[in-house]
């Protein structure tokens, strides 16, 4: 028996687990410039709450800074304030015309509590994908004490279910590794 659409549910389930992490990533600061880092800010553009992608260009002319231009000039210092206010430790400067966000390289130390902070995250993700999987085959045995499935068929659903969570966790560490050798790079 292989995996195939019944367990769609909890592969997507898996699936977003991992999507999240990876998301959560592109907010940690690795020494160079990742625009992902300004998702989730939030400018006041005449009274509404808009991220900042969707009122001027992002660019990142090298790999330790981002240049922000807005399309209208007057938004500038609101940029900058929400900047401040996000916390991503990143100090903004303003020519009047486009804002700047200039990444300092890391010292070792900072570089080594990252690394320790991503391989946490990893392990709550994991912690979640083993959640995903003790759910799983805990539907499926209440299926087999109801006599929907046989015994046969539910180790041949755990054997799966325990293939598709193995497989998760091996993207996971890869990811983290990946991540790590990011931050790591001088």
């Amino acid at each position: 028996m292989q995996y195939v659409g019944e367990y769609t549910e909890y592969r997507e389930e898996m699936d977003l687990a991992i999507e999240l992490f990876k998301e959560h990533l592109t907010t940690i600061r690795a020494g160079r410039a990742n625009p992902a880092i300004l998702n989730g800010i939030m400018v006041d553009y005449y009274g509404v709450k808009t991220p900042i992608n969707q009122i001027g260009n992002i660019s990142v002319p090298d790999a330790r800074m981002i240049v922000i231009q807005p399309w209208d000039s007057n938004v500038v210092g609101d940029i900058e304030k929400a900047i401040y206010a996000s916390n991503i430790g990143i100090n903004p400067s303003n020519d009047g015309k486009v804002i700047r966000l200039s990444f300092p390289m890391l010292s070792e130390e900072r570089r080594k509590e990252i690394v320790k902070t991503i391989k946490n995250h990893g392990e709550e993700v994991k912690v979640k994908i083993r959640a995903i999987r003790r759910n799983a085959i805990d539907e499926y045995k209440k299926q087999e004490k109801g006599s929907d499935i046989t015994e046969d068929d539910l180790k041949d659903i755990e054997k799966d279910i325990q293939e598709l969570t193995n497989n998760h966790i091996k993207d996971i560490d890869r990811i983290i590794k990946d991540k790590e050798e990011e931050v790591t790079e001088v």
